[in-house]
């Protein structure tokens, strides 16, 4: 006989059959592969979504540009307080010795003659001499000659404690200052690294439909300084007519010109500084530089200026406090355009809506509608 053979017990978990395994396999399987997948990608932007992201980034580090400058600015100008301090705590310290060596004759002196030397020689080591003239009888026997000594002692240690204090604030100062413009350094490269990756992501069709989008924005700027320069014609028109009606005589005089001196020098300076700005046409931008090779906005603007004999101060923010405010029909040539709710940027203005700028990154110094940006006002420097 064949040997008995017992049954299975079935499985606490019950009868598994083949189709029900087969889906668990399934599903093990898809587990597996969801967990093994690399993460999806983010979306890709679209084309606007690139040329506006781009756009900010380009004003941000224009933006941190001048807060660099103006970092930079003041660093320069804390260095020369400090170095002039140090210089003079030098110069303090080197009188301090020579009053200390005088005090030490009189000690030697004093010790020579069987005077009271000790007390001199204490007075030469003593944190603060005026404490201890206070609880000695020292003065009591010193010349008027020796008391004059002690007194410019006195007053040198005093002056130079007193310099050195301010020193070492002011070096502190400092290097608060050259912290932040390291930060603003770093934020503007970080800035525009970005904007480079955005770009460089960018398809052959992706950057000849931004180079339309870019054309068309320039067209557009270019008809609203046409309409600038009409209207701004038509106003030296009326005001000649005006002249004309009133005097008897016509001067001929561009908008907005005066026959005074201080109209007349005005109007050389503006020409001075316009000159300066034109010669500097194809030079390119490089955020914090101030010439003579490239320029930043207000470099350039300052620059320019400098070039007439005006000082305007580095930074956007400050040229704006520079000068007289007029409206944008009044704007004259010279006149500083400046844009954007920050006031980030500003170019020169050369007439029938035109200007004269460092543009951004990547660019050169060009002409341009002032309408390629949102005007934030008009300033008159001189």
């Amino acid at each position: 006989m064949a040997p008995h053979r017992r049954s299975r017990p079935p499985s606490p978990m019950g009868i598994r059959t083949p189709a029900i395994a087969t889906a668990a396999l399934t599903s093990v399987a898809l587990l597996s592969q969801t967990a093994n997948a690399a993460p999806s990608e983010e979306p890709r932007p679209s084309l606007e979504e690139v040329e506006k992201k781009v756009g900010d980034l380009y004003r941000q580090a224009e933006t941190a540009g001048e807060k660099y400058n103006a970092a930079k600015e003041k660093t320069t100008k804390q260095k020369k307080r400090v170095d002039t301090l140090l210089d003079d705590v030098a110069r303090r310290t080197e009188q301090l010795n020579e009053a200390r060596e005088e005090l030490g004759t009189f000690a030697a002196a004093q010790y020579r003659t069987g005077a009271a030397a000790p007390d001199t020689a204490s007075l030469l080591l003593a944190d603060n001499p005026q404490d201890y003239f206070d609880q000695t009888q020292l003065m009591d026997r010193l010349t008027s000659r020796q008391k004059q000594s002690v007194d410019d002692y006195v007053t040198q240690q005093t002056a130079t404690t007193e310099k050195r204090q301010e020193a070492s604030e002011s070096l502190e100062t400092l290097t608060r200052t050259q912290s932040s413009l390291k930060t603003s350094k770093a934020n503007v490269q970080r800035k525009l690294a970005t904007a480079r990756d955005l770009l460089s992501k960018l398809t052959t069709e992706e950057k000849a439909r931004l180079a339309a989008i870019e054309r068309q924005k320039r067209e557009e700027a270019q008809r609203r300084a046409d309409e600038l320069a009409r209207q701004q014609a038509a106003d030296a028109e009326r005001r000649r007519q005006e002249a004309a009606q009133g005097t008897g005589t016509s001067t001929g005089a561009g908008s907005g010109s005066g026959t005074s001196s201080g109209s007349a020098t005005s109007t050389a300076k503006a020409g001075k500084a316009l000159a300066f700005a034109r010669a500097q046409v194809g030079k390119p931008y490089v955020w914090g530089a101030s010439g003579p090779g490239s320029y930043d906005c207000s470099g350039l603007t300052q620059a320019a200026w400098k070039a007439a004999g005006v000082t305007l101060p580095r930074t956007t923010w400050d040229q704006v406090k520079t000068g007289t405010t007029v409206s944008v029909n009044s704007a004259q040539p010279g006149d500083l355009v400046f844009f954007y709710d920050d006031i980030s940027h500003v170019g020169i203005y050369i007439g029938d809506g035109m200007m004269i700028h460092a543009p951004k990154p990547g660019a050169y110094v060009r002409e341009e509608s002032i309408y390629y940006m949102p005007v934030h006002s008009v300033v008159r420097p001189a």
